[in-house]
Parts: structure tokens; sequence; C-alpha cells
């Protein structure tokens, strides 16, 4: 897959991981739309970076998603790539007595449905292209969960499968459909939580060489370790990854 040349739309690109992957493409020679929920988070990122364009959406709301799939359709129909980035994570336990159906539900949202929906608005366009890619980004815990977030952990698990099963479909395409696979990322969602964590821009560096190369299933620092680890002796792998 080139890097440069490209129209590239990144969910949750104002801060975290999909800043470093905005700010990548931008260095590559890219055109790149960012999308997020927090305003000020994008005007910080187009007053550094002017000729970056942003979106206003929440994902899990279908009417902003529609609205901005609705102006890249009118105003960059050139686009050619799909960073499924954005996402969250809630922390709590089944049996402790409370109602979790929202959190539950958004997280979901968040995590799985909103790229789904996503994916198959902006498909069409991706189909028009010579060359074109989605790009999900998934998480270790998709193979090995931790105990604190059973609900993160289902997400990540099933962006891991559907970008198995989008891949079957679409390898007579244009659109290649890549996964990456975090180690422990330094974020504002990971305050706290972990040691031994990778910056966002070290996760990008090695997720755009995988790219580049069309390697479909990118494994990011230890989880390389972790996933021969968990072939070899998943118990420990699981005693590894369970308390987080």
């Amino acid at each position: 897959m080139k890097l440069s040349n490209n129209v590239i739309l990144i969910t949750g690109g104002g801060s975290g991981i999909g800043l470093a992957f905005t700010e990548k493409f931008l260095e590559l020679g890219n055109d790149v739309l960012i999308c997020g929920r927090d305003q000020q988070k994008l005007d910080a990122a187009q007053a550094k970076y002017p000729g970056l364009k942003t979106f206003r959406c929440d994902l899990t709301r279908p009417g902003d998603t529609a609205a901005m799939v609705g102006k890249i359709k009118s105003d960059f129909p050139g686009l050619n790539m799909l960073i499924n980035n954005a996402g969250i994570q809630h922390n709590y336990r089944f049996d402790d007595g409370e109602d979790h159906i929202a959190e539950i539900d958004h997280e979901i949202n968040a995590n799985f449905s909103s790229h789904l929906r996503l994916t198959d608005s902006l498909l069409p366009l991706l189909m028009a292209k010579k060359e074109a890619a989605v790009v999900n980004i998934s998480s270790a815990l998709s193979i090995v969960p931790k105990e604190s977030a059973p609900v993160y952990c289902a997400t990540k698990a099933g962006m891991h499968i559907f970008s198995r099963a989008l891949r079957y479909q679409l390898e007579h395409s244009p659109v290649k459909v890549f996964e990456v696979v975090p180690a422990l990322v330094d974020t504002a969602m990971t305050k706290g939580r972990g040691q031994g964590k990778i910056s966002p821009e070290a996760l990008v560096a090695e997720a755009v060489k995988g790219i580049e190369h069309d390697k479909f299933y990118i494994r990011i620092g230890k989880t390389k370790a972790l996933f021969v680890i968990h072939r070899l002796f998943p118990f420990l792998a699981d005693k590894i990854i369970r308390k987080g």
C-alpha cells in the first residue's frame, strides 16, 4: 500500500493513537480528515496543522455519521483509506450488583457497531479506487482478555473477526483490510493502568511500516511475544494479562 498522496479518514484523530496516525500521514504527504467528539481537541489539531480537515462527529449517533459521510462523499470523493481507531474502555464487574446496561450499549456501539456502520457507508467510495484500505485498530485483548474490562475485550475480539471476514470478502477488490494489534499504549485511556507502555508514535511507526509492506495482521511491540506465549502456553498468557 502506498503511503503518500492518499485521502485518509481517521476516527478519534484528535488525540492519542489517532493523532499520532494523523501526524505521520500528514508528514508523508497525504490529505487527512479526522473526526471526534471533542471540539477542543479537533480545534487544537487543526491549529497545529492548518491543512487538516476536521469533523465534529459522535460515531455512536447514526445521524452524526450520516452527515459526515455525506460531506465526505461530496467534498472529498478521493477518499481511499479509512482508519477505524476511535474507542472507549469502561472497567467494571458484572457481579457488583449495579446496572451496566447503558455502559454496555455505549461501549459496544463506540468500539464495534459504529465502525461497522462507517465502513459499510464508505466502502462504495473505497471500492471505486485503484488502491484503497480499511485499517482497523484492535488489541492484544482480542485474544487474551483482562478481567476488569470484559465488554472492551469482547468488542476488540469482534473487530478482529470482522477484519478477517471482511478481508475474505474484499480479497479480489482494490480494498485491502489491515488489522493493527497494539500492545499497551501510553494514552489518556490507559492512564494509571499497567507498565511498560509504548508511545503512540512508536506504535504508528511500526503500523505504517506494516501497511507499506501489505502486512495485513500487524502485531505491535510486546504483542508478538504474547501471541507466541498464548499459542504455546495459553495458561501463562492468561496469567500475564488477566489482571491487566
